[in-house]
């Protein structure tokens, strides 16, 4: 819809639309000189643009989801479309080669740490725990989360994909023999050829309970929290495009939350895959809380939830209520775990 007080110009409302982004990315692109208002209001600063310029705010933001720099950003969109082409390819060489480089002294540097590392202490102190869940299909027609809930195991899963019953055959096969088991069925779906690709895969995010210490095996965009004395610490980090990039500062959590390849994952439960582990150390009440991305993408700040003094089963519901009340556009899965 155009401005009726300017025809043939978008308002930065409806051109963020269009463009899939949002009014504040577009500001920052503007402040950044990337991307001009075709119009500027003298007396209000309101910005307007034009239609033509949908396919440079599209670029610009797909540019800064691969993570090019700004300045080259810049020099990508004043090029031909053949030299853009060039840039871009020669861009994406030099990370790759970088990236070769900086996995040379990331091993050195584990191994280093490894060699240093003193030895742990276990306790048999095994913590009790009181478990409570939500599992809803949401405004999908498929519901393809899954979730296991026991005392010495609890996972979610987000499957995608032909296979609605994949993400609960995963948690199926690790709760019996552990990651090994999980890719092995993901594995049976894999041919031999590009053309049998699997149309299914899944994530998983999962926490074993050993006395007083958790064990979380994490792949996808599932996450992890733990509550601690009021205090909601995020102990996964998502393996997606979009999160890597913010991490190294170069995509900002507003470009992130409007961006179309937000969801793309770079990491899922494939053979061969690596999964992030870490032992968590418990103490009694503490509060382990698992959620799908259908939980976390739809609600921006569940600490005030996750901490709230209520039982782990009211508090499932209330995270649920909340995804709910905020359009619930995907399934959405959450698991509550207080130990005491």
């Amino acid at each position: 819809m155009t401005d009726d007080r300017t025809p043939g110009l978008l308002t930065i409302g409806d051109f963020a639309r269009e463009a899939g982004l949002t009014p504040k990315a577009l500001r920052l692109y503007d402040d950044l000189g990337l991307l001009r208002p075709a119009q500027v209001d003298a007396h209000s600063g309101y910005r307007r643009y034009a239609v033509g310029q949908l396919e440079r705010a599209r670029l610009v933001a797909t540019l800064r989801l691969v993570g090019m720099p700004l300045a080259r950003i810049e020099q990508v969109l004043n090029a031909t479309p053949a030299e853009a082409a060039r840039q871009v390819e020669a861009y994406w060489r030099q990370v790759e080669h970088d990236t070769a480089s900086r996995r040379s002294i990331v091993t050195t540097l584990v191994q280093q740490m490894r060699n240093e590392a003193p030895a742990m202490s276990t306790t048999t102190h095994t913590l009790q725990a009181e478990i409570g869940t939500s599992h809803r299909t949401g405004a999908r027609e498929r519901q393809q989360d899954a979730l296991l809930a026991t005392p010495g195991l609890v996972a979610v899963a987000d499957g995608f994909g032909a296979r609605d019953d994949l993400a609960a055959a995963v948690l199926a096969a690790f709760a019996v023999d552990g990651f090994d088991g999980a890719t092995a069925e993901v594995a049976a779906d894999l041919g031999t050829t590009p053309a049998d690709a699997p149309t299914s895969g899944t994530t998983l995010t999962a926490v074993r309970f050993d006395g007083s210490t958790a064990r979380v095996v994490h792949v996808g965009d599932g996450r992890a929290w733990l509550v601690r004395a009021g205090t909601v610490e995020q102990l996964t980090h998502d393996h997606t495009v979009v999160a890597a990039l913010i991490e190294s500062g170069q995509l900002t959590l507003d470009e992130a939350r409007s961006h179309a390849h937000r969801s793309l994952l770079n990491r899922a439960v494939v053979p061969g895959v690596v999964p992030d582990e870490v032992d968590v150390p418990l103490r009694a009440g503490d509060r382990l809380v698992l959620t799908t991305d259908g939980v976390h993408a739809t609600v921006d700040d569940l600490a005030p939830l996750l901490a709230s003094p209520q039982p782990a089963q009211e508090v499932a519901d209330a995270v649920a209520d909340a995804v709910a009340a905020a359009g619930e556009v995907d399934n959405h899965t959450i698991v509550v775990v207080d130990l005491t």
